[in-house]
């Protein structure tokens, strides 16, 4: 069952663009990453599937609910971590997740207890006196406390430390693995691979590729290496190759096409070292941004 389904979103702000004809669909219990860089449209997407702003022309839905017809029904059953946090400075943490609490029809006094816990979150001190990540941490806690079905993420880590970073990532995982379907929206490629099952990938407000990560991986280009006698960019002078580049008698470059053709090419030389790896996803980006 798909609990989220886009059909041509677009969004303008006044003749500025927001998106464009993004299409898309994520599965009950997904975790779906949703990558591109700052100005891409990550935040507006989100903004659109919460209602908190409406579309130029096409349509969402969430839980098979159209988004703008249903927007505070669908808004119950929500967590939304946006990637900025802007709180009342003079409350307390307790204070202000009680009153976020208030809005929801359950007792989450003990689930907000439980994740204060993991996050390492301070209840009793005020929100002015916390840093930045510590802030986050507020959200981070504020948008799971009322135990949601579906949760976005959007750019979730930006503050943390390392380690309260690796707290955050298994905590959704936990999340995850109770049913929760995660809409995980980054810049930092790195996360989205070690968190995500499948990924889109947005570039100037329209989709470019929506695959699952090892996919994309295999069907993309392949990192290879060659170290050997007398080995010149001519060499390796094959379609399908890019980013040639040579250094300290090693040819590194990327390959697309039939591998047996790179074999070929350099069956003649002495080879010493040969390496052919699965490009990152970092690399695969970057190839859809250049």
């Amino acid at each position: 069952m798909s609990v989220i389904e886009v059909n041509h979103l677009t969004k303008f702000y006044g003749k500025s663009r927001g998106i464009v004809d993004v299409s898309f669909a994520e599965e009950e219990g997904e975790i779906f990453g949703f990558i591109g860089p700052n100005g891409a449209g990550k935040s507006t997407t989100i903004r659109l599937l919460l209602s908190l702003i409406y579309p130029t022309s096409g349509s969402a839905r969430v839980f098979g609910k159209d988004v703008v017809a249903h927007g505070p029904e669908i808004r119950r059953d929500i967590g939304y971590l946006p990637s900025e946090v802007f709180y009342y400075q003079d409350m307390k943490v307790i204070d202000l997740l009680k009153y976020s609490a208030s809005f929801y029809d359950c007792d989450c006094t003990q689930r907000m207890r439980e994740l204060s816990e993991t996050m390492e979150l301070e209840l009793n001190r005020r929100i002015s006196d916390l840093s930045y990540g510590n802030k986050k941490k507020v959200g981070i806690v504020q948008g799971l406390l009322h135990s949601p079905k579906l949760l976005f993420l959007d750019e979730p880590t930006s503050g943390l430390d390392p380690l309260m970073q690796r707290k955050f990532f298994n905590l959704i995982r936990e999340e995850n693995a109770r049913g929760v379907t995660v809409f995980f929206s980054s810049h930092i490629l790195g996360e989205v691979q070690r968190l995500c099952s499948r990924v889109g990938i947005i570039r100037e407000g329209r989709i470019v590729e929506i695959s699952n990560i090892r996919t994309l991986q295999q069907n993309n280009y392949k990192k290879i290496s060659v170290t050997a006698d007398g080995l010149t960019p001519e060499s390796i002078d094959l379609p399908g190759v890019t980013h040639l580049q040579k250094e300290n008698g090693t040819l590194h470059f990327f390959f697309k096409g039939d591998i047996n053709a790179v074999v070929q090419k350099i069956s003649s030389l002495q080879v010493t070292d040969v390496s052919i790896e699965e490009p990152t996803l970092e690399e695969i980006f970057m190839h859809y941004y250049e």
